[in-house]
């Protein structure tokens, strides 16, 4: 017995192509439920083995951010493994009560308890190279005030076990009231603790806040509460999978936790993308007359297509992230992809066996009757309706009319609000990412504010083959330095060009040897940055490798710069290639770069007004740095960009349909706008939901992703897919279409597109040639239309004859 169709009509066959789309369609239609059955099995499967995932990301400390290859990495990895109680990571921050003087800190029962104090870290495994201000009477250790002083130490091991030292052992003895001590703890270690804790907390957040408002959109745009489900779950589908690939990743290379918010976003984003797309178009073969197996089939030729090119595009954008040797980005290249293809796999194999399974209970639950009764209720019925899309048709006309004007008024407001991005200024994440409240940004402002000097953030400077005296003229040159308060080695302490205390021979092991160099202004500044480079030019005998915070920041930023021109190659070059096989034009693709391209420019220009100069930061609820983390605008270009390029997906695909069956450019790209405004909007939306709710964070480079990648969606869609992409259309025409004859052949044996045909109507010569015969309406299969159709639906199709009287009318 033939499947039913949504309106009662006959079921309409047409001939059915063959490919890996049919026969997805196929087995969707065969073995619906089996393939739902082993979906369960995997995504059971999924959380099982993803579960523990959050446990083993890094929190984003400097090893994220820094070139392994780099000098500052060598002399790090050569501390480490030399002297590994060298740099410390650990900071207690101990106030005595009773104000200063005799009472403050150097009072002999105070004395008396941070020995203590520091005997009892010592004692805590994993707890190395502890020193304080009793032990030492090193005037940096010792505030300026005399009521607090300082116990610093380093925990050994990676970041995921010293986190555990430091919560385990560290907190649960130390932290708080120690007789007449107050502890607070702080250093790098627990501001990365901290800053992790606070991004599993904000997700969670974010998941409860983006959930619903994303449903209420889905039921709005959908009309049943049932239809509006299968997007959401399979962005569950998506997030939950790529949970278990980073536990699989992490078990080989290092993961950010920043990785757990891409994964969030672009599961629930790129989800209800594809499934906004495939919902729509089957609805609407189903409304034209077609039985089940056939809307399928053609849903999958026509809007699958466009998924799986579209999801190309955007692992592209996010790939190019894995030519950088920053595992921050790496890492997040690796969360991506994975959501990515996990979401596009879940739309073209899960979403259709549901549909199936479904039929024709997708209209379920319709929330919009009790709307219409109400409507009818208190209004007269109206006599007409309007044509579904006709608001994006008449937008489209307006603009290409005025195509001129508009084009260069959005192309001046598009460059004018990414102005401030050329005065961007690039640092390194520090605690002032953390909310003022956290217990470890408070200590560090207590050391920034009253201690002199910066002794977590000092330069390290490993030395080999150098002997006692070499070691001593060095030190000296180096503490002759303006911005330096002093330099401890091997040969004795050194302040202003002159010995000031005595040799320490635990700083030399074999050949191998380290001076730590105190600075006296802020590590993570351009007095700081300037610091380390003259450093690095004092010229010794021997090999000499700096490293140290503000090093790691100067490398890192040499990185960045020398993996960016690959990365941009590698996206421009792979959208060139992709947008040709799905329009055949050369000037298309160019088109899509640039204005993808300028659909960032406001983002860039926000981050920089926003988060580096601090506009909003009151209404935003961070404390704005004067710089922004080098890695985050690359992460934010690719993210962005593969995600404008989404939506440029869509656009064009539709476009290229409608130019498939109709001679008419404008006209093909009002239909195209038409049939695709409300679902690229709709979809922008949502998305751009999901990313404010995690740009809630109190993290601020969390909240500056999410909500400038959120601007920089919206922007594309109501901007530059609306204003800008038919103005240039307009302008350039027929010529849009062109493509040498070798290209032409190309594109005719490999192009792609949603309407299934690499062969258009017009001949791709220039604009001064003629036009070829009309092929067959009957070979381009051509989106049926109906009344009751999704508001986001195509033109209906002309008829055979009046196309080829338009083709011979423009024939000339």
């Amino acid at each position: 017995m033939p499947h039913p169709t949504r309106t009662g009509a006959p079921p309409r066959t047409e001939p059915t192509p063959n490919g890996l789309f049919t026969a997805l369609a196929k087995l969707s239609c065969r073995r619906p439920r089996l393939l739902l059955l082993v979906t369960l099995v995997l995504l059971a499967g999924a959380v099982v083995l993803g579960s523990g995932v959050a446990d083993r990301l890094r929190s984003g400390g400097s090893g994220g951010v820094v070139d392994p290859a780099s000098e500052s990495s060598y002399a790090a990895g050569v501390l480490e493994r030399e002297f590994p109680g060298a740099r410390p990571n650990l900071v207690l921050l101990a106030k005595a009560d009773g104000g200063s003087g005799p009472s403050g800190v150097d009072a002999p029962v105070i004395a008396r308890q941070g020995k203590d104090l520091a005997a009892r870290l010592a004692k805590v495994p994993g707890v190395t190279g502890v020193s304080s201000y009793w032990s030492t009477k090193s005037a940096a250790l010792r505030s300026q005030d005399g009521r607090e002083a300082l116990v610093v130490a380093r925990i050994d091991g990676d970041e995921l076990a010293a986190e555990r030292t430091l919560k385990e052992r560290v907190v649960s003895r130390l932290d708080g009231r120690q007789g007449d001590l107050t502890v607070r703890i702080g250093g790098s270690v627990a501001v990365q603790h901290e800053q992790q804790k606070l991004i599993s907390e904000d997700l969670i957040r974010a998941e409860l806040i983006a959930l619903p408002i994303t449903l209420l959109i889905l039921m709005v745009v959908f009309g049943s509460a049932v239809a509006a489900l299968l997007p959401l779950g399979i962005g569950v589908i998506a997030i939950l999978g790529t949970n278990a690939v980073l536990r699989v990743i992490t078990s080989f290379t290092d993961v950010s936790v920043f990785a757990t918010n891409l994964t969030t976003a672009l599961g629930l984003g790129l989800a209800i993308d594809y499934a906004l797309l495939i919902v729509r178009r089957y609805r609407e073969e189903l409304d034209a007359g077609k039985n089940l197996p056939d809307a399928l089939t053609t849903t999958l030729n026509t809007a699958g297509r466009t998924v799986l090119f579209s999801a190309a595009t955007v692992a592209v954008s996010l790939a190019a992230m894995m030519v950088f040797p920053l595992y921050f980005l790496r890492s997040l290249a690796y969360a991506g992809i994975s959501v990515v293809v996990l979401a596009a796999v879940a739309a073209l194999v899960v979403l259709p066996a549901l549909l199936v399974v479904l039929g024709p209970r997708i209209d379920a639950w319709d929330v919009r009757k009790l709307v219409r009764r109400r409507s009818r209720a208190a209004h007269q019925p109206r006599t007409t309706t309007a044509e579904p899309g006709a608001g994006w048709a008449r937008l489209a006309r307006w603009v290409m009319r005025r195509a001129p004007l508009v084009a260069t008024g959005t192309l001046a407001a598009l460059l004018l609000l990414g102005a401030p991005f050329l005065n961007v200024d690039f640092g390194t994440a520090d605690y002032r990412q953390l909310p003022t409240s956290a217990e470890s940004r408070v200590v560090q402002e207590h050391i920034k504010d009253g201690f002199r000097g910066s002794p977590t953030g000092a330069i390290e400077v490993v030395t080999e083959r150098a002997g006692a005296a070499e070691l001593g003229a060095y030190a000296k040159a180096l503490s002759a330095l303006p911005a330096v308060v002093r330099v401890d080695g091997p040969a004795g302490r050194y302040a202003e060009g002159e010995l000031s205390g005595p040799a320490q021979l635990s700083r030399t092991s074999g050949q191998t040897s380290y001076l730590t160099v105190v600075p006296a202004v802020e590590a993570v500044s351009e007095e700081g940055k300037e610091l380390v480079r003259e450093v690095r030019e004092v010229g010794t005998p021997f090999p000499a490798h700096v490293s140290g915070t503000t090093a790691a920041l100067i490398d890192s930023q040499s990185a960045i710069g020398r993996g960016l021109p690959w990365a941009i190659g590698i996206i421009v070059l792979a959208t060139l290639v992709l947008v040709f096989l799905l329009t055949g034009s050369v000037l298309v693709p160019v088109q899509a770069v640039l204005l993808n391209a300028l659909s960032l420019t406001a983002m860039l220009g926000a981050v920089v007004w926003v988060f580096q100069d601090g506009n909003l930061s009151g209404l935003l609820g961070f404390t704005p740095t004067g710089s922004i983390e080098t890695a985050l605008p690359v992460l934010m270009f690719c993210l962005a960009f593969g995600l404008s390029m989404d939506y440029g997906v869509f656009l064009l695909s539709r476009i290229n349909e409608e130019r498939l069956r109709t001679p008419d450019h404008k006209a093909a790209v009002v239909a195209g706008i038409r049939g695709t405004g409300g679902v690229i909007t709709a979809a922008a939306v949502v998305l751009a939901v999901v990313m404010v709710a995690i740009g809630t964070s109190r993290i601020t480079n969390t909240k500056m992703l999410g909500l400038g990648v959120a601007l920089a969606i919206l922007m594309d869609a109501m901007v530059i897919r609306t204003l800008l992409v038919p103005a240039v259309l307009s302008l350039t025409g027929r010529a849009t279409w062109w493509a040498p004859g070798p290209l032409r052949r190309l594109h005719a044996r490999f192009g792609i597109s949603e309407g299934g045909s690499g062969q258009p109507v017009l001949d791709q010569r220039p604009p001064s040639g003629t036009l070829r015969a009309v092929p067959d309406r009957a070979a381009v299969p051509t989106p049926p239309h109906s009344p009751s159709a999704d508001p986001a639906t195509a033109l209906p199709p002309a008829p055979v004859e009046h196309q080829h009287a338009e083709a011979a009318n423009t024939t000339r």
